[in-house]
């Protein structure tokens, strides 16, 4: 068995969090973490720089979110490992970290039974989903069909509503979206609350799932 050691850094905007994972990971013997960066850019920036084996990810991150920071990082160094780390228990934002190029899916409720069996997985080259995440999305397909969101029409949504959309979708939060579009918080709420009921959404999966199916974000 080779003495080299698995190189990760840690992307996520949570000191606290960063500090646990670092020291539970680097009490493995194959695993040393080599970098942590606070926000997407910084995420993207140390790549760069230390070119990790694997990067454990984020997906709701200052400035870049998590989904932006794969499609960046795969674009450079395709050969990188991407774990998503993440509060979202959402199939829909699952699927999106796949069709980005992730190869696996965590929750951070079950990290301390589930993590280090995934990187290993995805070290190996393997796909890692959160099983009970993996078995949901198992049913959707096989299961009874519902019509799909994608026939919903989009009622007149203007370029405004449509960025709101994008960012909303791709994981941000209503005050990264003020400070992206430099507008209030309470006016993103607005966009938003426009938005859902122009398509007829009622949960945020549904919201990412139409911006995937019409565009809006690359699924």
């Amino acid at each position: 068995m080779s003495d080299k050691k698995l190189r990760i850094l840690l992307g996520d905007d949570h000191a606290v969090l960063r500090a646990g994972l670092r020291v539970l990971l680097n009490l493995e013997e194959d695993i040393e973490v080599v970098g942590e960066a606070a926000d997407g850019e910084e995420v993207v920036e140390m790549v760069e720089k230390i070119l990790p084996d694997l990067v454990l990810l984020d997906l709701t991150m200052p400035k870049l979110s998590g989904l932006e920071c794969i499609e960046r990082i795969l674009e450079k160094h395709p050969t990188t490992k991407i774990l998503v780390l993440t509060m979202h228990d959402d199939e829909e934002y699952m699927k999106a970290v796949i069709r980005a190029g992730g190869k696996g899916y965590v929750l951070k409720k079950a990290a301390d039974v589930e993590l280090l069996s995934a990187i290993r997985m995805v070290s190996r080259g393997e796909l890692y989903v959160y099983p009970p995440m993996a078995a949901a999305m198992l049913y959707q397909m096989v299961g009874p069909q519902t019509p799909g969101i994608k026939e919903k029409k989009e009622k007149g949504l203007s370029e405004r509503e449509r960025e709101v959309l994008k960012y909303l979708a791709l994981g941000h939060t209503n005050h990264d979206i003020a400070e992206l579009l430099h507008i209030s918080v309470k006016t993103v709420e607005t966009y938003k609350t426009r938005v859902m009921e122009k398509l007829d959404l009622r949960k945020r999966a549904e919201l990412v799932r139409y911006a995937m199916e019409n565009g809006i974000i690359n699924g």
